[in-house]
């Protein structure tokens, strides 16, 4: 059977077919365990997202979750996760614009342009508070997403959170390592590096090195990681996705976005963590006061990709925390 990296390799697109077959607009990838894959229309770009509905009539009633993915990945970054929080809620996935099966656009992307897209992704598709999920970017976005727009969640769950960069340097080194970051971020540099970086031998090196359980990075978890490098436009996006990150107003500091949010947040973090130690969950603890919204919880073990690596242990803190909500909201009438 022929591979879908070797349709991506063979492939060259024309007017009449800007896609291969497996990402026409009109169809639906096929895979039942990522649920219903459909393609909605954001500004004009495409974006994928995703969909499972459990077949428990209490569980439908719930509210619904709304998973927001990590940089570089996709909604199939959630492969051991949907099916089980599916049975649970209905949950939602979708890919962040320039990652994933999303449109790859030539524009300067950021915690605002992606904190927007999930919001209207929210307002026209889902429309009622969700429980928002977000791993690593996507929990920056997520808290962003947040607090621009409260009604939409009634329950923030981040799985690690990155600190903004005005929280790691500032003053005239900050100025400094800007200036020489955006000298590399131009496409003579960037695209032959990643040209290198998208081989599927390169990303399990990559992985391996993040992961904590070296058996969870198998094929499959190469392959997810690989297909989307080899869309139209991906490597102009890297381009920008690096130039933005030189911007000041890439995102908003961590800590004053936990300040504007008034719902329960549960924060997860591996402790074996190499790409944000935990000492950045030190930080984010230590810069926002104890309250009654933030709820800090460790995974003894797991590594960044927490989600994936122990999808038990971040299942049940997860589940036994939305219990906890749950007892709390019924004991005070609410």
């Amino acid at each position: 059977m022929t591979s879908w990296l070797k349709l991506q390799d063979s492939y060259h697109p024309s007017p009449t077919h800007p896609y291969p077959t497996l990402m026409k607009r009109t169809q639906a990838l096929t895979r039942p365990d990522l649920g219903h894959q459909r393609f909605w229309s954001w500004r004009g770009w495409r974006v994928r997202y995703t969909y499972l509905r459990p077949t428990d009539p209490a569980a439908q009633r719930r509210a619904p979750m709304l998973l927001i993915h990590g940089f570089g990945a996709s909604l199939e970054q959630w492969r051991s996760n949907l099916t089980a929080w599916g049975q649970q809620r209905p949950v939602y996935a979708l890919d962040l614009l320039g990652f994933g099966h999303s449109q790859k656009p030539g524009i300067l992307l950021g915690a605002e342009v992606w904190q927007a897209q999930v919001h209207d992704f929210w307002q026209a598709v889902i429309g009622q508070p969700v429980i928002l999920l977000g791993h690593s970017l996507g929990a920056l976005v997520a808290l962003t997403a947040t607090a621009r727009h409260p009604a939409m969640a009634q329950a923030l769950v981040l799985l690690t959170l990155p600190l903004a960069r005005q929280e790691l340097v500032a003053g005239w080194i900050d100025r400094l390592a800007r200036g020489v970051e955006s000298l590399f971020a131009t496409p003579l540099l960037l695209r032959p590096l990643f040209l290198a970086v998208r081989r599927p031998n390169f990303i399990r090196r990559a992985l391996t090195g993040i992961y904590q359980i070296p058996d969870r990075v198998d094929d499959e978890l190469v392959e997810l990681f690989t297909r989307p490098t080899l869309e139209r436009g991906a490597a102009r996006t890297l381009c920008y996705l690096v130039k933005s990150r030189t911007q000041p107003e890439f995102s908003d500091s961590t800590a004053d976005l936990l300040q504007q949010v008034p719902i329960p947040i549960l924060l997860l973090w591996g402790t074996q963590d190499k790409v944000l130690p935990t000492a950045w969950a030190d930080q984010i603890l230590s810069a926002n006061p104890p309250h009654a919204h933030l709820t800090y919880r460790p995974i003894p073990g797991a590594g960044h990709c927490l989600y994936d690596e122990m999808p038990g242990a971040v299942d049940a803190a997860l589940q036994g925390w939305l219990g906890d909500l749950d007892n709390h909201q019924r004991a005070h009438g609410q």
